[in-house]
């Protein structure tokens, strides 16, 4: 009799949990707008505009070749294909019906006009610290924009990750919802750097691991390197492994000019977050973002950039080896002309030394080898110069004895190994 008791409130206890949980993840829809939306100052409109660059709304809500904001574009996570979202004001398949609350809630707390959850991929996590003055600013923005009818490809994840309701207890384990606090141990320089890295420009979210739900870790792994589009998001902590630690002039010169004499050209994914986000903030706020970030980097030593950088490049350059091997006759051919170290004229744009890039430091050989494959063709300047890729041109093997003369020669480190296939593997992912 009393085991039975004790099942009956056992039973009990899980359903009142269960409708406590169902509860708790319940998001009521917030009714839509019934007409237009009110006017906006166009001053208002104007500082949404760059707001909305600094949080690359459109690198990740512009399918290739699409209108811009109107979605579609696939986003690969671990857990499945993610399809971008209509930002335009569209009423049917955009944002057009949304009120000013229903904006907010999402960009807080990840929960969309119909009370469904957001997944992560769109980085709530981080948009949840920014004030409701530029909350407003970019809502007004997005309001002010024409608007787009679009079919996009609905996102269809695999089960459990298909269950949108889940969201909110990973809400509950990983988001802390709230506009960024300043630090009163820091100067307001900092604490603005902050308040845009950690919020609109969401910096984290590519440039930190993440654990197995796909939250950001914490902690030392803070900017520790992550993943953006298939590319490896660099480690802007101690962590980095570039010959020459990023201090707050490279940061801004990376920043505003999308290059860094000592550090090379953005790249990969960072070319549009550059080019179109910012490369068009304020002096100030720029400023303020390279002083928030080089204070994760390494304490560089006594001597000046240009001292080590010139010693690097003394030690790469100064000591090329004859054209024997491969790799070497593949660059002595193919890049030389463009990544040498003298007083050639520079052609195509900038002359990057190899011996400072990361890509060549680096522990990963993904990028380098995505990069011999494919090259640049959308810098984040025009006047930065492209780089033609090579994957028509050159097979497997010789990518990897190209990678591996770079690394030996350039970074004085041992070769990747088994480059032959990832550059096999990266070649087939990055087919057009």
């Amino acid at each position: 009799m009393k085991t039975a008791h004790l099942g009956f409130w056992a039973i009990g206890l899980v359903a009142v949990m269960g409708a406590f949980a169902v509860g708790y993840a319940w998001k009521p829809a917030i009714a839509p707008l019934s007409g237009a939306p009110a006017k906006f100052s166009a001053d208002e409109v104007a500082r949404g505009e760059r707001l909305v660059a600094l949080g690359d709304c459109a690198v990740c809500h512009t399918a290739k070749g699409g209108p811009r904001n109107a979605g579609g574009l696939p986003l690969p996570t671990p857990f499945g294909t993610i399809y971008s979202t209509n930002l335009t004001p569209d009423r049917e398949t955009g944002i057009g019906g949304w009120s000013y609350p229903a904006f907010e809630r999402a960009m807080r707390h990840g929960v969309a006009q119909d009370g469904s959850y957001l997944y992560p991929a769109f980085p709530y996590t981080a948009f949840t610290r920014t004030s409701d003055e530029d909350l407003r600013a970019i809502y007004a923005y997005l309001m002010s924009q024409p608007a787009v009818k679009t079919d996009n490809p609905p996102t269809h994840l695999p089960f459990p990750y298909n269950q949108r309701i889940l969201m909110a207890g990973w809400n509950l384990l990983f988001l802390r919802a709230g506009v960024y606090q300043n630090d009163a141990a820091r100067d307001s320089q900092w604490n603005r750097g902050a308040y845009l890295a950690e919020g609109l420009g969401h910096c984290s979210a590519c440039h930190t691991p993440r654990n197995a739900l796909g939250a950001e870790k914490t902690g030392v792994a803070h900017f520790a390197g992550g993943q953006a589009e298939g590319w490896n998001a660099p480690a802007l902590n101690r962590q980095s492994t570039a010959p020459i630690a990023w201090n707050r002039e490279s940061l801004y010169d990376y920043f505003r000019h999308g290059y860094s004499a000592y550090h090379g050209v953005a790249t990969g994914p960072m070319g549009p977050v550059v080019g179109d986000g910012l490369s068009v903030q304020s002096e100030d706020d720029l400023r303020a973002l390279a002083h928030y970030m080089a204070s994760h980097s390494a304490a560089g030593p006594t001597n000046t950039d240009q001292e080590q950088a010139q010693h690097l490049n003394q030690q790469s350059y100064g000591g090329l080896r004859p054209v024997a091997g491969s790799g070497a006759r593949i660059f002595s051919g193919a890049c030389m002309a463009c990544h040498h170290d003298g007083d050639s004229p520079k052609l195509f744009g900038v002359r990057p030394s190899l011996a400072l890039n990361t890509s060549v430091h680096d522990d990963s050989p993904d990028n380098l080898l995505r990069i011999i494959l494919d090259g640049i063709h959308e810098p984040a300047r025009g006047d930065l110069g492209y780089m033609p890729g090579f994957r028509h041109s050159l097979n497997d093997q010789q990518v990897a004895d190209l990678a591996s003369y770079l690394r030996e020669q350039f970074a004085r480190k041992p070769a990747w190994q088994n480059l032959a296939a990832r550059s096999a593997t990266l070649r087939q992912e990055s087919a057009h």
